[in-house]
């Protein structure tokens, strides 16, 4: 099921006390995307973007201000959400704690009426059916408090795909699980998504998640889109600074710099030449992986202390033109055997170090000098 959204806004009535009423808040803003059928895309930004508005739109759940919704040629805009044919899990599960787990999958099924009402066989099959998929047949006698916060996730997945629906909508689905129930379970929605090939929309604020598991990313930021793409092409190529502080673990690092005569200073040093950009002063990004432990390096940091994490070392450092409180740098652990004194010096990756600019944040495309 391809899913088109065609300038779509949602703006919700602003409150104030007495006379003084505020202006509208613009949840979505002049949102157009095309979404291919059969793909897991990723609705990815900080609380408050407009990311759970937008699901809400797909669904049915909410009017948009303006614009259309589309699924492949069907206008669905003006449609209930029973009419849309999706499957909704939402961050709290939802389940019906008086229901065994079979009863609670086969909830959705007993209110189809007319020619699409089935029998309590054909329920019985499409509930094992779903049951399977997500790997909980044997907890169908339970309730949901007999249940992990994994099992009761994979519940309402179960649910949401017995209605055989078109569209499957994933709201925070792995916020209230613990960091291995969440890795586990965002592998077995990305197994389901596969094995079905449900066009499948996933909303979060984690950017792991989003990254390791979407065919497309969405990143949102009060209610407008920053950038589209597959993840790794937006973490290479972030289209702003925004993109590029949100995208990445540990965050990149973010220093003062500035373009003279094409070269690139931080501080007073001289990192990178540059070809083709004007002087100017920029924000420079340099990501964790992009530095080179190097006794000639052109970038000096006052060293902290070094961060063991096994195949890799964590070099925390400080610079008088970051905005970061440290510097993270991540170097093969080998490198760092002959490390000592209270500074430390770095070569530059020039693919992992971005320029953006001061105005209004966004990225500058540079070449190297050879």
């Amino acid at each position: 099921m391809k899913i088109v959204l065609s300038h779509l806004t949602k703006k919700f009535p602003g409150r104030g006390r007495g006379n003084k009423k505020k202006e509208d808040v613009t949840a979505v803003n002049d949102f157009t995307f095309e979404i291919p059928d059969g793909t897991l895309v990723g609705l990815l930004g900080p609380s408050g973007c407009g990311k759970s508005t937008t699901l809400n739109l797909i669904c049915g759940l909410q009017k948009p201000t303006e614009g259309q919704i589309f699924f492949d040629e069907e206008d669905v805009t003006s449609l209930t959400p029973q009419k849309r044919g999706v499957g909704m899990v939402f961050q709290n599960y939802a389940l019906y704690p008086h229901l065994n787990v079979e009863q609670n999958i086969r909830f959705p099924l007993e209110n189809l009426k007319g020619e699409e009402k089935l029998s309590k066989e054909e329920m019985r099959a499409r509930v094992e059916e779903a049951a399977g998929l997500v790997q909980i047949v044997d907890l169908l006698d339970r309730k949901p408090a007999e249940l992990s916060g994994g099992q009761q996730q994979r519940v309402a997945i179960a649910r949401a795909l017995v209605k055989l629906p078109r569209v499957l909508l994933l709201d925070e689905p792995l916020s209230n699980l613990d960091a291995r129930l969440r890795l586990q379970t965002r592998e077995e929605i990305r197994r389901i998504q596969k094995k079905t090939a449900i066009t499948t929309i996933f909303v979060t604020h984690d950017q792991d998640e989003a990254m390791s598991i979407s065919d497309l990313i969405v990143v949102m930021r009060d209610g407008l889109v920053q950038q589209i793409g597959k993840p790794q092409e937006v973490y290479d190529n972030p289209a702003n600074l925004f993109v590029a502080k949100f995208l990445g673990t540990p965050p990149i690092n973010i220093f003062e710099g500035k373009v003279v005569n094409g070269s690139l200073l931080i501080g007073e040093e001289t990192v990178l030449t540059l070809k083709n950009v004007p002087d100017q002063p920029v924000y420079v990004g340099i990501r964790p992986e992009g530095f080179i432990l190097s006794e000639n390096g052109a970038l000096t940091c006052r060293l902290s202390r070094p961060e063991v994490m096994g195949r890799d070392v964590s070099i925390v450092s400080t610079h008088p033109a970051s905005q970061n409180p440290v510097i993270r740098s991540i170097v093969d652990a080998e490198s760092c055997e002959h490390l000592s004194g209270d500074t430390v010096r770095f070569a530059l990756k020039p693919r992992k170090v971005f320029l953006f600019a001061k105005d209004n944040e966004a990225c500058i495309p540079f070449d190297t000098e050879k």
